[in-house]
């Protein structure tokens, strides 16, 4: 059986002395999409931030490639090939778009190659060569949203971690995050994605995580996902009656 790219085994994590994950186990393959959806403070971003390794897991083990990160620094997370688009985009507001996108690949050194990819982020989000010179905080929502995008793609990632991924954004805005997360992962990336907006999540991703309270609560194929009557009731406001 193949290695998946990503094991999270009975993780636990928090802030502190206060715990918000108990337990959490997931697996994610090379070139899945997959969304993680729940309520909040259900536990999604802390997640990500432990995956990312911005939070140090109080219990039980992450796997990267076969390799244990469980207590590895974000730097060395990112170097094995793990990027995180987090909550708020957080880009550097008076550098350019252009310098944003550079400093996602700052662990790099292949010169060429980033000039490459820095050309395939314009064709991506054509938006971005059009602002490229623009300081990246007077953007819109949406034009930061993909200039964060892009530049956790500049770090050239096999797993790039979307945190709140339409949050805010208007429906064209998402549609066209949508077409770019759909050809990158065709093109072999992994993509797991957090989403308030359920509908959202399930049409973007081909496996659903529902997380409830810290805890894992279902895994499974999104198209069943958004026919199971307690999701459908819980998180997509469908009464199941």
């Amino acid at each position: 059986m193949e290695t998946p790219l990503l094991q999270v085994a009975d993780v636990k994590s928090g802030y502190g002395d206060v715990n918000v994950l108990w337990g959490v186990s997931l697996e994610i393959s090379l070139g899945e999409t997959v969304c993680l959806v729940g309520s909040n403070g259900a536990g999604k971003s802390t997640l990500l931030r432990t995956i990312s390794g911005l939070l140090k897991p109080t219990g039980g083990a992450i796997q990267f490639k076969g390799q244990d990160i469980t207590r590895a620094t974000p730097q060395t997370i990112l170097q094995a090939g793990i990027a995180h688009v987090p909550e708020g985009r957080r880009l550097f507001g008076p550098m350019s778009v252009q310098d944003n996108l550079l400093m996602g690949a700052y662990l790099r050194t292949d010169t060429e190659e980033i000039q490459r990819d820095l050309d395939r982020m314009y064709s991506l989000f054509p938006i971005l060569a059009q602002r490229r010179t623009q300081a990246a905080g007077t953007m819109s929502g949406g034009e930061q949203q993909m200039c964060a995008i892009a530049r956790g793609m500049m770090g050239r990632p096999t797993l790039l971690m979307i945190d709140e991924l339409s949050l805010g954004l208007a429906p064209q805005v998402v549609e066209t995050i949508g077409q770019v997360v759909a050809q990158i992962t065709a093109e072999g990336l992994s993509v797991l994605l957090v989403e308030q907006d359920v509908m959202t999540a399930f049409e973007l991703a081909s496996k659903g995580i529902v997380l409830d309270t810290g805890r894992v609560s279902v895994i499974g194929p999104t198209a069943e996902l958004a026919e199971n009557p307690a999701v459908r009731e819980a998180y997509m406001g469908l009464s199941t009656t």
